[in-house]
């Protein structure tokens, strides 16, 4: 009975919305542009996009949006004619920036918070893949203090410190039927803070082409002391463990950004991140109680996006921003769960910023991804069928110049 419990632990469910469970909602007007921002000084999401940009914005600012997700993901068990849906549910990542100093000086100081990594998935209780998941909420927020110095009239470069807060709610069934005809669960909850960092350079060439490349370290997220509450029959509820510590690389991503202004109201943007998630390579539970889980492996492999966007300022105050993306995924054949449906993806993007006044301005965005089919068996707890997910995310932001 005890091997049977095990072999319902052994997967953590994760499931994200731009690569994996990666999230790039960052900024409106970058989601506008297909997620592109790193070759340029656009705003003060910069802090998140470029830190080396942050000390050539012309104004200092603060901005505050959220990027409300809407996710439906499709299942159908390979030899059924079901097709199984996720619940309706929306994630909401946020993103908050602030950029002060002098203008005039070569030091400038910005401020992030945002949401780099996150999940939300929620199947019926009783669907096909019960055992593997039911719920999972994951959510990870960054606070990012950073200094940027423009070291001459051309280049410039910043870093910052980030500290993470992480949160995850994991829920699945077991294969035992209580006293009253309920089916038992699990469910594991508990909570990380870590630190890492993100550093860029920016450079401005005499050809009008600006250039872009920036690192973000991996964090770590670590669960300690995370609850770990069963619900299952009495006459195996001493044997199971009360508290559980995990650990979930969040993984670093190095990116380079081109920016160019063939005109005074056009803006082009092209990013190619490279996202390093070969260091998942599994995922290990150390459970109380003498409980033990051999680790699950999840063999990911680094990936690439690629992401082109335009602005174009049609008058003083409105600007038109569309972008297209390209994102392959990071999970290897015979490693698709539930819990990441993930597969190669199409991004479209468009928005609208209105400046209402010489200070205030809102900005609006929508981003589309088309999740490519994908029919697969995995290797561990043989769920086999096909996956096809769909994300609809408008977006809004406003910011306040002087």
């Amino acid at each position: 009975m005890k091997k049977i419990l095990l072999s319902c632990l052994l997967a953590l469910p994760v499931l994200g919305y731009s690569q994996s469970f990666q999230v790039n909602l960052q900024g409106q007007k970058q989601t506008a542009m297909g997620g592109a921002g790193t070759g340029l000084a656009l705003d003060e999401a910069a802090v998140f996009f470029n830190p080396g940009a942050v000390s050539f914005l012309k104004k200092n600012g603060v901005q505050a949006g959220i990027s409300p997700l809407y996710l439906k993901t499709a299942f159908r068990e390979n030899g059924s004619n079901v097709t199984e849906y996720n619940k309706d549910k929306i994630a909401t990542p946020i993103m908050g920036y602030a950029v002060f100093g002098s203008p005039e000086n070569r030091l400038r100081f910005g401020l992030g918070i945002y949401t780099p990594f996150g999940g939300a998935m929620h199947w019926k209780e009783d669907w096909t893949g019960r055992y593997s998941v039911t719920s999972l909420d994951l959510q990870a927020i960054y606070i990012q203090p950073t200094l940027s110095l423009k070291i001459t009239d051309h280049i410039g470069i910043g870093g910052g410190l980030v500290y993470s807060l992480g949160k995850v709610d994991l829920r699945k069934a077991l294969p035992y039927t209580l006293n009253d005809g309920r089916q038992a669960s699990a469910k594991l909850k508990g909570d990380a803070k870590d630190f890492g960092w993100n550093a860029g350079i920016y450079v401005e060439t005499v050809s009008g082409v600006s250039i872009g490349v920036t690192h973000r370290s991996q964090v770590t997220a670590t669960v300690k002391d995370g609850d770990a509450i069963f619900d299952v029959p009495d006459a195996i509820r001493d044997r199971v463990p009360t508290k559980f510590g995990a650990e979930l690389p969040l993984p670093a991503t190095t990116t380079l950004g081109l920016g160019f202004q063939p005109s005074d109201k056009t803006t082009l943007a092209l990013d190619v991140n490279w996202v390093h998630w070969s260091k998942y390579k599994e995922l290990a539970f150390d459970y109380n109680n003498n409980f033990v889980s051999p680790p699950s492996p999840r063999n990911y492999h680094d990936a690439a996006a690629l992401r082109f966007g335009i602005q174009n300022q049609t008058t003083n105050r409105l600007a038109l921003r569309a972008g297209i993306g390209y994102a392959f995924t990071p999970v290897g054949k015979g490693y698709v769960t539930p819990e990441v449906p993930d597969a190669n993806r199409l991004l479209l993007s468009a928005g609208i910023g209105f400046k209402a006044t010489e200070r205030f301005n809102i900005d609006f965005s929508f981003l589309y991804e088309n999740v490519e089919k994908r029919n697969e068996t995995n290797i561990e707890t043989q769920l086999s069928g096909e996956f096809k997910t769909l994300a609809y995310i408008p977006g809004i932001s406003f910011s306040y110049k002087w």
